[in-house]
C-alpha cells in the first residue's frame, strides 16, 4: 500500500471539473512533481491533499487513513502536513531563527527541545551565520531556505510545495533546485512538488507526474518521462520536441508529405495517420548535401539565434512542414540557405493519436 494515495480523486466548480478523476500512488520518502501547464489542475490537487478544499469525488489516504472523501475533509492542522508557498510567508519582526522555531513553539514543545531542533536545521540548511538577522536583510533564495527549514523542522508526515521557486530569479532558481534535492534526500519526507517549470522537475523529483486539463496524461520517473513520452501533450510539454504527422506506410515508417521517418521506438500501427516525435538536439543538421532517403531530407533555413552554447534553427522542410533543431555554435547558415537534415531512427518516436 503506498503511503499517500488519490483515488478518483475530483473537484468540480459548477459546470466545470477542474480536477477530474485522479488516481495516483506516492511511496513513503519519494518527491513527486505534479507538471502541468497553468489551468491543469495541479494546484488544486495540492489544496485538496492539504485539506484547504473538500473534494467533489474520490479520496485521499495517508497511511491508510482517509483524510478526504466527498463531501468531507480533515481540516489543514490535523493533517501533519506542512506546505510552502510561492510567498516566502516569514514572519518580518522575527529573527531566522525565530521564524524557523514558531511552527515548534506552537506545539508548545520544551525551549530545549526546540534550540536543540532549530539548530540542527540552521546546519543542514547553511543558515546558521545567518540566525540573527532579520527576513528584510536577506536575499530571496536565503529566504526560500528559510521557508524550507521553518517546514522541515516540525517533521511533517508530508511537504507540499506550491512552485515555491518562482519568485526567484533565474540564477537563484537553479541553485535552489538542487537545494531542494539535498534537502529531501537529508530527511526523505513525502513530498508533492507542483511546478510548471521542466527543469525543476526534472532536478528534484522521483516520480514526475504530468497533468493536463484536470487529469494525469503520464507518470513516472524523469528519464522515462523524457525519453518515452506517450503522447503529443507530454511530449511536447517535457523537453523541445518536433511532431511531424502523416500516414503510416508500414509497421514502422511514417510518410510525412515528401519525407519518410523509419521509427525506433514507441507505438506502432499497421496504417492510418501517424504521428512521430524527435526532439530538436537530435536531429542532425549539415550544410553539406548528403542526399535524400529514409529519414534524411534537405531543408531552407527560416531562423537562426545564437544561443552561446548552440544556436538554435528553424527549418523549413519540402511541403511547407517546419522544424525546430539545434546545433553547435560555429555552425552559422544564414537565413534562406539550404541545409541537410537526417532523424537518427533510434531517436523518431510514434506516438498514439
Amino acid at each position: 500500500m503506498a503511503f499517500l494515495e488519490l483515488a478518483d480523486l475530483s473537484m468540480r466548480y459548477g459546470a466545470l471539473t477542474v480536477v477530474d478523476r485522479v488516481n495516483l500512488n506516492v511511496e513513503k520518502g519519494n518527491l513527486v512533481c505534479l507538471l502541468g501547464p497553468s489551468g491543469c489542475g495541479k494546484t488544486t490537487t495540492l489544496r485538496l491533499i492539504a485539506g484547504f478544499i473538500t473534494p467533489k469525488g474520490g479520496q485521499i489516504n495517508v497511511g491508510g487513513r482517509t483524510i478526504s472523501s466527498a463531501g468531507w475533509s480533515e481540516p489543514p492542522e490535523r493533517r501533519g502536513m506542512s506546505m510552502i508557498f510561492q510567498s516566502y510567508a516569514l514572519w518580518p519582526h522575527m529573527t531566522v531563527r525565530e521564524n524557523i522555531g514558531y511552527g515548534l513553539m506552537l506545539r508548545k514543545m520544551p525551549q530545549a527541545e526546540i534550540v536543540r531542533l532549530v539548530d540542527k536545521i540552521l546546519d543542514v540548511t547553511r543558515l546558521k551565520p545567518l540566525a540573527e538577522r532579520y527576513p528584510g536583510e536577506l536575499s530571496g533564495g536565503q529566504q526560500q531556505r528559510v521557508s524550507l527549514a521553518r517546514a522541515l523542522v516540525v517533521e511533517p508526515e508530508i511537504l507540499l510545495l506550491d512552485e515555491p521557486l518562482s519568485n526567484l530569479d533565474a540564477n537563484l532558481r537553479e541553485e535552489m533546485r538542487f537545494e531542494i534535492r539535498r534537502l529531501h534526500d537529508a530527511y526523505r519526507y513525502t513530498t508533492v512538488y507542483v511546478t510548471h517549470d521542466q527543469a525543476e522537475a526534472m532536478t528534484t523529483a522521483d516520480l514526475i507526474v504530468v497533468m493536463n486539463q484536470g487529469r494525469i496524461e503520464q507518470a513516472g520517473s524523469p528519464e522515462e518521462i523524457y525519453e518515452r513520452p506517450q503522447s503529443e501533450f507530454v511530449a511536447r510539454f517535457l523537453g523541445g520536441t518536433n511532431i511531424l504527422k502523416g500516414r503510416w506506410l508500414d509497421a514502422d515508417t511514417v510518410e510525412c508529405g515528401p519525407l519518410k521517418l523509419r521509427c525506433g521506438a514507441g507505438d506502432f500501427s499497421a496504417g492510418g495517420d501517424g504521428v512521430v516525435s524527435v526532439r530538436h538536439h537530435d536531429i542532425v543538421l549539415d550544410s553539406k548535401p548528403q542526399g535524400d532517403g529514409i529519414n534524411r531530407t534537405q531543408g531552407t533555413v527560416l531562423r537562426q539565434v545564437y544561443l552561446g552554447s548552440h544556436r538554435d534553427y528553424l527549418i523549413e522542410l519540402p511541403g511547407g512542414a517546419q522544424i525546430r533543431t539545434v546545433a553547435e555554435p560555429h555552425l552559422s547558415i544564414d537565413r534562406g540557405q539550404p541545409v541537410w537534415l537526417h532523424f537518427p531512427q533510434e531517436h523518431c518516436r510514434a506516438l498514439a493519436r
